[in-house]
């Protein structure tokens, strides 16, 4: 039996002799045909072969038992085709070597059909930017570094000294007291909700508050746990103001200076420390904005978008001053979009979708509107609130203006940082002309402009405004003074001399002004004048400054020494600690509250100021009630503190702390 498990072939059948004979006569004619026309079908195939890179795969091996017999004939025409061909090849090369190194060569002569150009170095192309089309330039490795220390930066800068400076604000107390009643109480308000203010803002306040080990008291008091919540929005705020400025401007630099001065600016750690509905509006619109800015526009980015716009709205309203500026960003990019139609459409209904909710809320419990649709603003709606009632009651209120001697620009936001805010304005003012000179080009100068106008419209409008109200201008003032700086560097050294020292310049240049900022004792950036003329560490950095310590002795004496039964006048700021805190004070009332909530100044208090028993006195109350005292409403309070007598009292500087017995 035989090893190969191949089976035998039958053996072919013998072919007659003159056949086999005719056969070998045609073969050998067409061998000999074969050889006069192979130099030339060889010559066809080189000419006609494709490149080596396009050669179609044909020389793939065949099996070995697929291998036809070898053909001896064949092989010899090849190997006599090969020598004639390239002995050819040579006698040409050497000729067209002679008649190239006689002959001049003739650049106007056609080039060979196989022949390449000569390869020419690739240009460099500076990177392309356009905010409308979503064109930003990447992060880079020095883009992250710069964001890092930036959050770090804001970090230290907001972090120290937080729960000592400065002093606890009414508002934080009243934002703190609202979140207070959200968990306790499950209502917006532990008095009557008029519709002041909307009502996210102390919800999310309620929702921070709500996981924590001891809740309000976590960080010592319910004030100090909203600011530890202040400090982790401002993180987050940063590294979106960071990638906002940066995708505006297509520069890192513009971004780092908007961040440093949005972190060391005095007027900003004063009031971006505090428990504040605007420091949560900050957060959602530049959240909005960001969402807008991505590199394309989403569906997803669409609406989240919207959704963040609509949440800035119901956090604080004075959010719809910026909102024509982030319509018009949105209108530029989606414009010319196959989907123009639906992300336009998208976009507002996200927004409106939580401003519909608040309205839904107050249309269910019968709140929307007035009693007999009654707008006069002499004679208040009795029977129940209304939001409409309240927007047209905020709407027609009025102040004055902000550039008188006693206004808020002069007393208070020009002496915290006069720098910022006057720069600031000018890069606004320069980035409108920018921005309006050329719109296609220019969108990220004309929108950051807008922004800052916007809102400054609102201040200057002559309505009453309070100094934190300035919060929201911070940031969009800082996008501006970046942005301009930025493009100012860029101009100015772009001659052939300085080309060279344009990059170190661009660096160098920004960091000795702020080197002059933070050690310039006028500026107030980290060190100041005291009022004995003597220089020292500002005081949101001075750490024998602690001006909440305080209001801390003030509870501790009041613990000590009023019984909590009393009826205790005092000021917000304090509302959490007498009553979230054992032994409670459950008849402790601010002034506003006792003045104008019917169920206090009727049911308890009377309107009679022989019903008070204490009133604690915080730095600016008296101020606030003659100022809430235009219809009379707070006579009884007043009469009571005078028919007082002060049991204590403590001072520094220009802040006292005091607290009245009444007889």
């Amino acid at each position: 039996m035989s090893d190969n498990p191949t089976p035998p072939r039958p053996a072919p059948e013998p072919t007659p002799v003159a056949a086999q004979d005719q056969s070998t006569r045609r073969d050998k004619q067409t061998r000999q045909d074969r050889q006069d026309r192979q130099p030339s079908r060889d010559r066809q195939t080189q000419d006609r072969q494709p490149p080596p890179d396009r050669q179609p795969q044909r020389d793939r091996q065949t099996p070995p038992d697929r291998q036809p017999p070898p053909d001896k004939n064949a092989a010899r025409d090849r190997s006599a085709t090969k020598d004639k061909g390239a002995a050819q090849d040579k006698s040409a090369t050497k000729d067209g070597a002679r008649q190239d190194r006689s002959a001049p060569r003739d650049k106007s002569a056609p080039r060979d059909k196989g022949a390449e150009p000569p390869a020419r170095p690739p240009r460099r192309r500076r990177p392309r930017f356009s905010v409308e089309r979503g064109w930003f330039p990447p992060l880079g490795s020095k883009g992250k570094v710069a964001l890092v220390v930036s959050v770090l930066t804001g970090l230290l800068t907001h972090g120290y000294h937080l729960f000592r400076y400065p002093l606890y604000l009414t508002d934080e107390g009243i934002y703190m007291q609202r979140a207070w009643s959200v968990l306790r109480e499950t209502s917006l308000s532990p008095y009557t909700y008029d519709y002041d203010h909307a009502p996210l803002g102390w919800i999310t306040l309620a929702g921070w508050v709500f996981p924590l080990p001891k809740q309000f008291e976590t960080f010592g008091n319910a004030i100090n746990t909203g600011r530890f919540l202040m400090l982790l929005v401002h993180l987050v705020s940063i590294y979106l103001l960071f990638e906002i400025t940066r995708r505006l401007s297509g520069s890192v630099l513009a971004a780092t200076i908007a961040a440093f001065l949005f972190n060391v600016s005095p007027i900003a750690v004063y009031f971006q420390r505090q428990v504040l509905l605007d420091n949560l509006m900050i957060l959602w619109l530049l959240l909005s904005l960001f969402m807008l800015l991505r590199r394309e526009v989403t569906i997803r980015s669409v609406f989240g978008g919207g959704m963040a716009l609509g949440i800035a709205l119901i956090t604080k309203e004075n959010a719809i001053f910026f909102v024509p500026s982030f319509m018009y960003l949105l209108y530029r990019r989606v414009k010319g979009s196959a989907s123009h139609r639906f992300t336009s459409t998208l976009w507002p209904f996200a927004a409106f979708a939580p401003i519909g909710a608040y309205v839904t809320y107050a249309l269910l419990k019968n709140e929307l509107l007035p009693s007999g649709f009654d707008f006069d603003l002499n004679n208040p709606p009795a029977d129940h609130v209304s939001l409409l009632y309240t927007l047209w009651w905020q709407l027609n209120r009025s102040q004055g203006t902000l550039f008188s001697h006693t206004g808020l620009l002069q007393t208070s936001w020009l002496v915290r940082d006069k720098y910022l805010l006057i720069a600031g304005v000018c890069a606004m003012l320069i980035s409108l002309w920018i921005g309006m000179h050329d719109r296609k080009r220019n969108l990220g100068f004309l929108i950051s402009g807008t922004l800052a106008f916007g809102y400054a419209f609102y201040l200057v409008r002559g309505s009453v405004v309070l100094d934190f109200y300035v919060t929201p201008l911070i940031p969009m003032l800082a996008i501006n003074v970046g942005m301009v700086i930025d493009r100012m560097l860029t101009g100015s050294f772009a001659n052939r001399f300085m080309r060279g020292a344009h990059s170190m310049t661009r660096v160098a240049l920004p960091s000795f002004v702020a080197l002059l900022l933070l050690a310039s004792p006028a500026s107030g950036y980290l060190v100041h004048t005291n009022t004995e003329g003597h220089t020292q560490i500002a005081d949101q950095y001075q750490s024998k400054i602690n001006l909440t310590g305080m209001q801390h002795a003030q509870i501790a004496w009041v613990r000590k020494h009023v019984p909590p039964n009393s009826r205790i006048i005092m000021d917000d700021d304090l509302w959490g600690d007498l009553h979230d805190v054992r032994p409670f004070y459950p008849y402790a009332h601010s002034h506003w509250n006792a003045s104008s909530d019917p169920d206090v100044r009727d049911k308890l208090f009377k309107k009679k100021w022989q019903n008070v028993d204490y009133i604690i006195m915080s730095n600016k109350m008296r101020k606030s009630m003659d100022t809430n005292n235009s219809d009379g409403r707070e006579n009884w309070i007043l009469q009571a503190l005078r028919n007082s007598t002060r049991v204590w009292s403590q001072t520094q500087g220009n802040i006292k702390l005091e607290i009245y017995r009444v007889q």
